[in-house]
């Protein structure tokens, strides 16, 4: 049976698990939920994620939801096929993956949230929530960009799904006014130079509607 995505191109968190499919080089078929139609809180979707929130996958018997939880299962399912996601010493990568979930995501969303997608839905922009977040965001990308002045990745010497993980957001986020925040950090940016050229996540960007 064929794997089935279930999400939105917009969403990160869809792209998230849309980008560790591309690098495992496995065939997958994504499948459109319509947010704005209301389609994520219909029995047949819930039925994939009770939640009612994208992405949800679908591999053969198995079905997943929570972005995060999909691409480690694709990245330990899939070890073999494509790309190895998984380094060979955990303690740094798991204290990553946690950082990223924990510290970076949730501010980078916000920013991306204010700026990008609430003018896409008719919104006005919290600057002031966009200033407060930038100041926070700073704060934890000097923290990135000392640890990336001795790691060529986020876990080492070698990319992982701790690099993958962050890849949605900073997509969008450098397309905003708060880009220097990336690209004012050299080993940040070289970071990001580096990881955004790979031809999985080519493929990934190519299917993003901007």
């Amino acid at each position: 049976m064929a794997i089935k995505l279930y999400g939105m191109t917009l969403s990160n968190n869809s792209v998230r698990a849309m980008a560790a499919l591309n690098e495992k080089v496995l065939e997958f078929e994504f499948i459109t939920v319509d947010l704005s139609a209301g389609a994520h809180k219909k029995p047949e979707f819930l039925a994939l994620n009770p939640f009612g929130q994208v992405p949800a996958l679908q591999d053969g018997d198995e079905t997943l939801f929570e972005s995060r939880a999909i691409t480690r299962y694709i990245a330990t399912k899939y070890k073999d096929s494509g790309f190895n996601l998984l380094p060979a010493s955990l303690a740094k990568f798991e204290t990553w993956l946690q950082v990223e979930s924990s510290e970076f995501n949730p501010l980078i969303d916000g920013i991306n949230f204010e700026i990008l997608i609430k003018p896409f839905m008719g919104m006005t922009t919290d600057m002031a929530n966009v200033e407060a977040k930038a100041k926070q965001l700073s704060a934890v990308l000097d923290v990135y960009e000392a640890h990336l002045s001795k790691n060529k990745y986020i876990a080492g010497d070698e990319f992982t799904l701790a690099d993958l993980n962050h890849m949605p957001e900073i997509y969008l986020f450098v397309k905003t006014p708060k880009a220097d925040l990336i690209n004012s950090r050299p080993h940040v940016k070289a970071w990001w130079e580096n990881i955004s050229a790979r031809d999985a996540w080519k493929k990934t960007a190519a299917s993003i509607p901007l």
